[in-house]
This record gives structure tokens, C-alpha cells and sequence, in this order.
């Protein structure tokens, strides 16, 4: 009998624990704990509200003045004189919100954002409704009746619906859900080894969190110019918060800090992308978007050389980005498109290096450092007389 026991114990303690069991590790610095508060936010388009209450919290103590625009941009403006440096990221991230409730009280789901259909079964979500957050599922059809074709088969987003549990219409209503309510990953962030970050929304919280960093480093160390900093909203359904803000700023100069995409995974094609994790932050010289200002493409590389700071170059199709909106404002502004690399965008769970991270703050200090007012004239000139 003591053996068995013996034996039993052992096999406990060599299972796996399971996750919810599993406390979380602390947080290694304020950075880190910034990039999970940022991640781990509720905030699909158009219902921001608990981003940019963070963002405010971090921005307002760096900033000489605050403002937002008409539909829930954070303005953060730093120097008074100068040329007008628009530093953007955007808050909002994919969701969707709940379209209608069935009478078996089923929910089904207006996706928001660029979703692939093959990333929606059999996952968790967690809807905020009126009476707080509540847990839910979209189901999957079960392996053991389904057909042969269905096996392989992706399932389109309008035939999934989410479960929260509930017997009827009535049950929903009682845990306070109604059609409009947002929907969100249920994907906590966790700290990998080597310094890398699990999480969902890294696009564009990486981005805010650059935004964050970058103003805290230029208020210590100066910068040439007034710069605005504008954490936007509605980015993922048509980048409408860059062009309402930048309505505002009339920026000369326009930088926007996104989520890249890596092609460093199993199964990716070559020509898809040829950022890596861990390689450093990445330049777009093309997307379907927007084409980056050319001397502003050259005075990144020259900036990056002289920091050594490692810069990956990409072209990616499919892919839109803020600084598209802010070149078409204000007559016109030079502008480009700088990337913290993303493994898995646009799904529950992306992976973010913190090396890559730290270095894209390098690099942005560095770029407005180099702006002043001759510097902003070059870049804005088209003569060709010079």
C-alpha cells in the first residue's frame, strides 16, 4: 500500500499544473508592466475607452497640454515652438460586438477588424456588458458527428456564435448583455523566456506603449520641436481617429509606430515578409496603404547607423497603416510607417520581444531629436532646384 502511495504522489507532482492554477510571474520592471497593462485592456474599435484611460494616466504627467478629438483621440502636446512632429499609435484593437441574441440564448457577432474566419472557432472571448464583463465561447462543431468534409472545412464567421451559458433570451438579458455590446480575446498576457511577450492586442498596444516610452525619454532629454503625440482610435475599420487627429495637430511631419508582421515561423512564404523576431524595429517602404516619405525612409537608416540599432526593411501587402491618413491631411505630410515586429497579428495571441521594443524607442527618440526646423524644411522640400 505505501508504494502505491509513494507512486501516486509522484505522478502528482510530475503533472502538469493546470494554467488557471498557475500563478502569474510578477512583472520584471515598470516597462513590462506597462506592456501587460496596455495588452491585457479590453478595447475593440470604437469602444476605447479603458485604453485610453490608460493612456491618459501615463501621458498627461509628460505632456504640457491634453486634448482629444471629436471621436476619442488622445492629443498629448509637448514643446511650444518648433515644427509639429505627430507621433501616432492606435488603441483600438480586433474585436467585434454582439449582433443579436437567439431565443435558445445563443449570441451572434459583428466582427471588427481584419479577421481571418479560421481564427474565430472554439475560442474564448469576454464581452463587456451593461452589468460588467462576461465570459464566453464561440462553439465548434464536435469531431464525432461531423462529416468528412467538414473535417477540413473553415467555417465562416457568420455561422458561429458565441456562448455564454445561458439557457434563453432571458438568461442574456439578465447578465446584462444586448446587441452593440464589445466583444474581446480572453488572451491574458504572459512573459515568455527570453524576454518575449505573449499576449493579444499587440497591435497597436506595442505601439502605444513606443508612444508612452518615447515621451518620457524626450521630456528628459529635449527635443527641437512641438511634438504631438496621438494615441488614435477606429484604426483596424479605416484608420478614422489618425485623419480626425491629424485634422487637429496639422502635423509637418507624421510617424506612425505599429505592429509589424514576422516571417519567421514555420510555413511562412519568403516574399510574405522578411521581418524576424528579435531583428530589430522595422521600416515599411511599402504597403497597400501609403508609400513612406523617401527622405524620411533615408534619415531612418542614417539614424539607425548612427545609434546602432539594428533596422529591418519591409514590403507587406494587405496591410494599412495610420501614416496613410496623416500624408493625406494638411495639404499634404511627409511621412513613414515604424513597426515593433508581431508574431501572429490579427488573432487571440501574438508574441512581442522586448529587445525589439526597447530598440524602436531608440530609434524614435533619435528621429525627433534630428527634426528641427531645417531638418522638417528638407524633408518637406520638393524643388528640384534644391
Amino acid at each position: 500500500m505505501h508504494s502505491i502511495v509513494v507512486l501516486a504522489a509522484s505522478l502528482m507532482a510530475a503533472m502538469p499544473v493546470a494554467a488557471q492554477d498557475r500563478p502569474p510571474a510578477p512583472p520584471r520592471d515598470a516597462t513590462e508592466r506597462l506592456l501587460a497593462t496596455l495588452a491585457d485592456a479590453p478595447g475593440p474599435s470604437g469602444y476605447e475607452e479603458a485604453v485610453r484611460a490608460i493612456m491618459v494616466r501615463e501621458l498627461a504627467p509628460l505632456a504640457d497640454q491634453l486634448s482629444y478629438d471629436g471621436v476619442g483621440s488622445v492629443i498629448a502636446r509637448a514643446g511650444r515652438s518648433g515644427p509639429r512632429i505627430m507621433l501616432d499609435a492606435h488603441m483600438d484593437e480586433l474585436g467585434g460586438m454582439v449582433r443579436r441574441v437567439t431565443p435558445t440564448g445563443f449570441l451572434s457577432m459583428q466582427m471588427l477588424g481584419g479577421w481571418l474566419d479560421q481564427a474565430l472557432p472554439d475560442q474564448r472571448w469576454i464581452i463587456i456588458g451593461s452589468k460588467g464583463p462576461v465570459e464566453a465561447v464561440t462553439g465548434i462543431r464536435d469531431v464525432h458527428v461531423v462529416s468528412a468534409d467538414e473535417r477540413t472545412r473553415v467555417f465562416p464567421r457568420e455561422s458561429l456564435y458565441l456562448d455564454v451559458g445561458a439557457k434563453d433570451a432571458a438568461g442574456v438579458a439578465a447578465l446584462g448583455l444586448s446587441p452593440g455590446d464589445p466583444v474581446v480575446p480572453d488572451s491574458p498576457f504572459v512573459a515568455l523566456p527570453g524576454r518575449r511577450y505573449l499576449g493579444k492586442a499587440w497591435d497597436d498596444r506595442i505601439g502605444c506603449a513606443v508612444l508612452i516610452e518615447a515621451l518620457r525619454r524626450l521630456k528628459a532629454e529635449g527635443h527641437p520641436n512641438q511634438l504631438f503625440v496621438a494615441a488614435t482610435v477606429q484604426e483596424e475599420i479605416g484608420l478614422r481617429g489618425a485623419r480626425t487627429a491629424a485634422d487637429l495637430v496639422k502635423p509637418d511631419i507624421g510617424i506612425a509606430i505599429e505592429g509589424g508582421i514576422t516571417g519567421d515561423s514555420p510555413g511562412r512564404a519568403p516574399e510574405e515578409t522578411q521581418a524576424r523576431l528579435g531583428g530589430g524595429p522595422g521600416l515599411f517602404l511599402y504597403d497597400s496603404s501609403t508609400l513612406p516619405n523617401r527622405r524620411m525612409v533615408a534619415l531612418v537608416k542614417d539614424a539607425a547607423r548612427a545609434g546602432n540599432i539594428p533596422l529591418q526593411l519591409d514590403l507587406v501587402q494587405g496591410y494599412g497603416d495610420d501614416s496613410a491618413a496623416i500624408q493625406a491631411t494638411n495639404g499634404g505630410v511627409p511621412t513613414v510607417n515604424l513597426v515593433v515586429p508581431v508574431r501572429y497579428t490579427h488573432a487571440h495571441n501574438g508574441i512581442v520581444d522586448r529587445a525589439d521594443f526597447d530598440r524602436t524607442v531608440d530609434l524614435v527618440v533619435a528621429l525627433v531629436r534630428r527634426m528641427d526646423s531645417g531638418e522638417v524644411a528638407r524633408l518637406r522640400s520638393f524643388d528640384p532646384a534644391g
